[in-house]
């Protein structure tokens, strides 16, 4: 029997343990663990990067296939500029190669495609590239995929915060009516539902400033997996997990199942 069908056989065993009612329609990714595996394997960094995104493709078509609407990944994060130079320029320039090859696919497949996170210090072409991508795909609905890029929690609530604090100065609001709801729709993903799972790569147990408003009650999947090497069967494994949770939202007993309109998922 090839691998592949071995592969086939384990995931149709996991899909067959999945409660369709139960999905998690927004999962958020932090993707780690590219350079890692390149080094272990004796190749540059780059190879990481771009075996992660034949990893992504993978996994947006899982999801789509299993019924989830919204999946958020950490692409670049505003640390990451920390990095050399040469890999910065790398990694760029694989954003808009990956986005001009496949931006046709996406749309084609009723994806919308959100970019979140300041673009200011990205290239002109990249910037363009983003900006015609996400116009093309606007008023798609079967599907929406957030790139989280020069991306960063505090940062995004502390623009927030001063959102409000102008509008309360010039008496747009009053301060009274500062709320949850009107915090959130200032922030970046405004208008799209939290997640309900978080997943993290290669076995780091930390958040590293990702959605840190939007994941107050989301479940966290630890993968031991470096993130060039996640698959269909993980992504199921972590599925699986989720579903066996007790979600209580700060409760004693979990609340009863919710039912969404898939447009609730989108802004």
């Amino acid at each position: 029997m090839s691998l592949e069908k071995v592969i086939d056989y384990k995931n149709s065993e996991l899909l067959m343990k999945i409660d369709k009612q139960k999905l998690p329609k927004h999962v958020a990714i932090i993707m780690d663990g590219n350079g890692r595996w390149a080094t272990r394997k004796g190749l540059p960094r780059s190879f990481g990067h771009k075996q992660g995104v034949s990893v992504l493709k993978k996994i947006l078509k899982a999801a789509k296939n299993l019924g989830c609407k919204v999946i958020t990944v950490y692409a670049f994060s505003t640390e990451n500029w920390t990095r050399p130079t040469k890999e910065v320029d790398f990694l760029l320039n694989l954003f808009s190669e990956v986005l001009k090859n496949e931006i046709e696919e996406i749309h084609e497949e009723s994806t919308k495609i959100k970019f979140i996170g300041d673009l200011t210090p990205f290239p002109k072409n990249l910037k363009e590239i983003i900006s015609n991508a996400e116009s093309l795909t606007k008023n798609n609905n079967k599907f929406l995929f957030n790139v989280c890029v020069n991306y960063g929690g505090r940062q995004e609530i502390v623009k927030a915060a001063k959102k409000l604090a102008l509008k309360s100065s010039t008496g747009e609001i009053k301060p009274s009516e500062i709320n949850e709801e009107l915090f959130n729709s200032e922030l970046l993903t405004g208008g799209i539902k939290d997640p309900e799972l978080l997943i993290r790569t290669s076995g780091e147990k930390r958040i590293s400033n990702f959605l840190l408003w939007q994941l107050a009650y989301s479940e966290i999947y630890i993968s031991d997996v470096l993130w060039p090497e996640f698959n269909e069967h993980e992504f199921l494994k972590a599925i699986i997990d989720y579903q066996s949770r007790n979600r209580r939202f700060g409760g004693i007993e979990s609340l009863p199942n919710e039912s969404f309109e898939d447009s609730q998922y989108f802004s």
